[in-house]
């Protein structure tokens, strides 16, 4: 077939299935949509919370566009706020993580498709 059309609502919430939806909703409907070289990911981060954990790509280059809500974003030492039809683009190597304010952070994360390029970063945000 040459589309595919999916409702990001309809995707498997991954934060259920790894216990992280106290504070986050991540749905990944590459598989669902049958991509084969376009990585994407619906975020929400809850109301006054932040991402379950920072991660950053050895050779992935990511654009995030905020859908809804505010925010900010931690890209490695500097802090980004964000609203609504915010692009951001962040390049490999950059650690990075989002918190949301009081009314929550609606991300749509962009990029290639690349298997085990992942990293995550503990204790990124030490206060």
């Amino acid at each position: 077939m040459s589309y595919a059309k999916k409702n990001l609502r309809d995707v498997e919430d991954m934060a259920v299935k790894h216990r992280l939806s106290d504070t986050q909703e991540a749905r990944f409907p590459r598989a669902d949509l049958g991509a084969e070289q376009t990585g994407v990911n619906y975020l929400i981060i809850k109301p006054g919370r932040r991402e379950a954990f920072a991660h950053r790509h050895r050779a992935a280059e990511e654009i995030y566009l905020v859908l809804a809500g505010s925010g900010r974003v931690k890209l490695d030492d500097e802090l980004v706020d964000l609203a609504p039809l915010d692009a951001v683009r962040v390049s490999p190597g950059t650690t990075r993580s989002f918190e949301a304010d009081r009314d929550g952070l609606e991300v749509l994360v962009f990029g290639p498709h690349v298997e085990e390029d992942g990293e995550i970063v503990s204790d990124f945000w030490n206060e």
